[in-house]
């Protein structure tokens, strides 16, 4: 199986009942509103596994690096999460056990989706999750890169107010007039102040059976003393994954917010173009996943092929190699935080573990565990839990993360330049 056939976040749907296994990072992880995609699932031909959740992206804004590390939302959801008990426990049964349970569920009189989630639940597996058919859709053009929404990113203050981090350019958002650090007050005539990040996302999202692009939101906004409600038109927009910028000393910063279609083949673009005596720096603080693939070919540009991850499927192991001819001599430090997860997690343990890169922040989110979707009678999707990933070295992520080489806060981003000073003045 190659690493094309991995996926973190849900491809095109066949007509067959099992669908692809997947490493799901946290649902809510990344769940803004769409830039990347919103919960993960993935299909491949031989059932590939999948890895984290790239973020519901737009609105996903909710998913910010800041929103991650400072407001916990993803942490709310991670703790439940974090032990690895769900792995275990959903490696036993499968949607057919989870089909029977809700006809059951239905017979006591709840609705189709409540009664999956019922079967779902009585599983014991904290990383299962139910999808409408609609819901599972619009993943798939999350994985594309692409989403529907208004093109605005929010996090969660410690007094529960919900702040605009960023504004994607050319958005509705951005048309506008909304800018960076103005007040979320509510959504469709819903106060927001002290929602999950998440459920901000959503609404902003809208219902998925309904909310395509051209449906209005109206949103209650703040900026220092003014008040203002706006109605914006949701849309189709593009995310922008993989950027990169010069820092000081010549060091190339190359920020990963999501692994996207085609942001593997960014990554080593942009190595490629680097001056040839650059330092670079990958930036995967509040990745909060994506495609397993692409996290495979982006580690394909910084080593010579070898190991990059092992995981099992129900007891059977399987690895995921890189491909050879990546740089492997320019100096390389990985950036991470708490909002560090899944494929993002299995790139950076790969790069520790064969030491290309000197890691940097804070212990990664630790999701770990393989999901593995399939098409339940109603054409609903239920995640199930099946196996779990493991480093090059053979360490286990789930409920433990990646420990940095060097902690840092804050001032991480300088402190990676200082050491890449020295890296290059080393013989």
């Amino acid at each position: 199986m190659s690493g094309r056939d991995l996926f973190t976040q849900p491809r095109r749907i066949g007509r067959g009942a099992v669908l692809t296994l997947v490493f799901t990072s946290v649902l809510a992880a990344g769940a803004a509103t769409g830039s990347f995609g919103e919960r993960t699932g993935d299909r491949s031909q031989e059932a590939a596994p999948r890895s984290g959740t790239a973020g519901h992206h737009e609105d996903a804004e909710a998913t910010d690096t800041d929103e991650t590390s400072e407001t916990g939302e993803t942490g709310e959801t991670g703790e439940t999460g974090e032990t690895g008990e769900a792995g275990e426990a959903g490696e036993t049964g499968g949607a057919d056990d989870v089909d029977e349970a809700a006809t059951e569920a239905m017979a006591d009189g709840k609705s189709p989706m409540e009664a999956m989630e019922r079967a779902v639940s009585r599983r014991g597996d904290r990383w299962a999750a139910v999808y409408s058919p609609g819901e599972y859709e619009e993943f798939e053009d999350a994985l594309d890169g692409e989403y529907t929404g208004v093109g605005l990113r929010a996090r969660r203050l410690r007094d529960g107010h919900i702040e605009v981090t960023r504004v994607q350019k050319g958005s509705p958002a951005a048309e506008a007039g909304i800018r960076k650090g103005d007040r979320l007050r509510s959504i469709d005539g819903r106060s927001v102040d002290d929602t999950p990040v998440t459920e901000v996302v959503s609404l902003l999202r809208g219902d998925p059976t309904d909310a395509a692009a051209g449906t209005t939101v109206s949103l209650g906004l703040q900026r220092g003393d003014r008040t203002w409600t706006e109605t914006l038109r949701r849309a189709k927009l593009s995310t922008h994954p993989v950027t990169v910028r010069k820092a000081a000393r010549g060091v190339v910063v190359i920020k990963v917010s999501a692994f996207t279609k085609g942001s593997g083949d960014l990554v080593r673009s942009a190595v490629d173009r680097a001056p040839r005596d650059a330092g670079v720096i990958l930036d995967l603080r509040g990745n909060s996943g994506g495609l397993v693939a692409e996290a495979v070919t982006a580690a394909s540009a910084f080593l010579d092929g070898g190991l990059v991850a092992t995981y099992d499927v129900r007891g059977e192991q399987r690895a995921l190699h890189a491909d050879p001819g990546g740089d492997t001599t320019r100096p390389l430090v990985a950036l991470v935080d708490g909002g560090t997860m899944s494929a993002a997690e299995l790139l950076t343990g790969a790069l520790q573990d064969r030491g290309r890169a000197v890691v940097v922040g804070s212990r990664t989110f630790g999701k770990g565990s393989i999901q593995m979707p399939s098409r339940l009678r109603d054409g609903s999707v239920a995640e199930l839990t099946v196996g779990h990933y493991r480093t090059p070295s053979g360490r286990g992520v789930d409920g433990r993360g990646i420990t940095p080489d060097l902690e840092a806060d804050e001032r991480a981003l300088r402190q990676a330049e200082s050491i890449l000073s020295g890296l290059g003045d080393s013989p």
